[in-house]
C-alpha cells in the first residue's frame, strides 16, 4: 500500500490514497459533524425541540468535558500521528467515538420511550443504522491511525456512561422546566416547544395541519 497520503477536503481526514475502504471509513469519521451540522442545526430551524435541544447540549458537554480528559491526561496518540499530522493534540479518549456512543445511547433512550416523532417500532433503525454507525466510526479511528484500540474503546465508554446520564438528568430532573422554558421570552420568540409528552406526534401534526386547513382563521393571504 502506498504510503502517500489524501484526505477528504470537508475536514482533512487523511486516508492512503488507493485505498478505498479507507476512503469510505475517512467520510463514517466525518458522521459527528454531518449530526452536528446537518442533524442538529436542521433540527432547530425546523422542529425547534426542547427535547432535541437538551440532546445536543448534552453532546456539547460531553466534549467539553472529554477535552479536559484529554488536557488532563496528556496521552499521546499512535505514531501514525506523524503522517497525519496530529500529534500536536492528545488522544485519550477518542472524542469520535465518545460522541457516537453517546448519541446512540440517548437516541436508542429516546426511542424506547417513544418520545416525540420516535416510536418502538424504529428500534430497527437504531439497531442496524445508528449503532453500527457508531462502531464503525470507532473502527476507523483506528483504522487510520488517529487512535489506539485502548483509546477508543475508553472513548465508547464513556459515551454510553454520559449518554445515560444525561438521557436520565433531561427526563428526571429538567422536563419539569420545559412549559416554564415554553413560556418564557425565549421559548415564546422562538417557537421552542416540548412534544414529547404527545403519544403519537405525526398523527397530532396531521390531524391538526388538516384542520387549520379548513379553518379560516388559518389561511394565508396571498
Amino acid at each position: 500500500m502506498s504510503n502517500q497520503l489524501r484526505a477528504v477536503t470537508l475536514t482533512h481526514v487523511r486516508y492512503h490514497k488507493g485505498d478505498q475502504f479507507g476512503h469510505f471509513l475517512a467520510w463514517i469519521s466525518l458522521v459527528p459533524v454531518f449530526i452536528s451540522l446537518g442533524g442538529f442545526v436542521s433540527h432547530f430551524l425546523f422542529r425547534r425541540e426542547l427535547q432535541g435541544m437538551f440532546f445536543a447540549l448534552g453532546l456539547t458537554i460531553s466534549q467539553f468535558i472529554n477535552e479536559v480528559i484529554k488536557t488532563s491526561v496528556q496521552q499521546a496518540r499512535p505514531e501514525t500521528c506523524i503522517l497525519l499530522e496530529s500529534c500536536d493534540s492528545h488522544g485519550w479518549p477518542s472524542s469520535h467515538s465518545q460522541y457516537m456512543f453517546f448519541f446512540a445511547t440517548y437516541f436508542t433512550l429516546l426511542t424506547y420511550k417513544k418520545m416525540g416523532v420516535l416510536f418502538r417500532k424504529q428500534m430497527l433503525l437504531v439497531a442496524f443504522v445508528v449503532w453500527p454507525l457508531a462502531v464503525l466510526t470507532m473502527y476507523s479511528r483506528v483504522y487510520l491511525g488517529y487512535h489506539t484500540v485502548a483509546q477508543v474503546f475508553a472513548g465508547a465508554g464513556l459515551g454510553v456512561f454520559l449518554g445515560g446520564v444525561w438521557f436520565w438528568v433531561v427526563n428526571n430532573l429538567l422536563r419539569g422546566l420545559f412549559p416554564v422554558i415554553e413560556e418564557s421570552f425565549f421559548g415564546r420568540l422562538f417557537y421552542v416547544k416540548d412534544t414529547s409528552h404527545i403519544p403519537n406526534l405525526l398523527k397530532f401534526e396531521y390531524d391538526n395541519a388538516r384542520a387549520a386547513r379548513r379553518h379560516s382563521s388559518y389561511k394565508r393571504s396571498e
